[in-house]
């Protein structure tokens, strides 16, 4: 079959913040697929006066920083849009880690070495690389959304690291109707939905709780297997672990997919 071709048969219902949907929309519509948008999660830089204030000293103190680590292309696009600002030049020494290949690949836009798990895309898989084993006594910037898991800064500190938050957004749900979701996948006959975070799929879950048919009936595709078995104890019926959130991971999910519903 021609590569173009070979998601014929999927409609693919694609859940993460729209500006960040559309290569993979073109690309699955370029690979014969259909796509439903429907976005669960909005990103909102941070705005108030005080917290801007607090961005802005800790990119000032960029050069004190050992590394950085970026938790999602959200935090990574962000950061270097404040860094670029302040530092014509990154300060010497600095190196960035990443959560994921897509927040790896912009990052590398700067000029400055870029570590990332070849093995996975969990907190652990990032702690797990060489340069985060031994910390003590470096002084890491952990950039990241409002809120989320602590595991990341809990373990750095745990090996003598000193770990500071640089909160550059937040997430908020569309003010959607319960059952808006439940009605896009019939409208659209979706057979296949993609999740791309934990905080998407407790959205998805609580608009679809008054539909059991959908949620035993539609794969859904997530990016570790720490949302897989959260989506399966939840209660849905089929749920595949892309082994990341980047394009690439997702797509090769869907062409392996895309045979049964042909």
């Amino acid at each position: 079959m021609n590569r173009k071709q070979n998601l014929c048969g999927l409609t693919v219902l694609l859940t993460r913040p729209q500006a960040q949907s559309h290569s993979l929309a073109t690309a699955i519509r370029e690979q014969g697929g259909d796509v439903c948008e429907l976005p669960l999660i909005e990103i909102e830089p941070v705005a108030g006066k005080e917290e801007t204030e607090r961005i802005k000293a800790r990119i000032l103190d960029l050069d004190q920083y050992d590394c950085a680590i970026f938790i999602s292309t959200n935090a990574a696009r962000l950061a270097m849009q404040w860094i670029g600002q302040y530092w014509p030049q990154l300060p010497a020494g600095l190196a960035a880690y990443a959560v994921g290949p897509g927040t790896a690949n912009m990052l590398e836009t700067f000029t400055w070495p870029v570590y990332c798990s070849q093995s996975g895309v969990t907190s652990e898989d990032l702690l797990a690389l060489p340069g985060l084993r031994q910390v003590a006594g470096h002084r890491i910037l952990l950039c990241r959304g409002v809120g989320g898991r602590d595991l990341i800064a809990e373990t750095l500190r745990e090996r003598g690291a000193r770990v500071d938050y640089l909160e550059l957004y937040r997430r908020h749900t569309p003010d959607y109707s319960r059952d808006l979701v439940a009605e896009r996948i019939d409208e659209n006959k979706v057979n296949v939905v993609v999740v791309t975070s934990a905080q998407i799929l407790d959205v998805l879950l609580h608009s679809l709780h008054n539909n059991p048919a959908v949620m035993h009936s539609v794969p859904v595709i997530v990016p570790s297997e720490r949302v897989r078995q959260r989506a399966l104890d939840a209660g849905l019926g089929r749920v595949i672990n892309a082994g990341g959130a980047d394009d690439m991971a997702l797509l090769k999910s869907l062409g392996a997919l895309a045979p049964e519903v042909r």
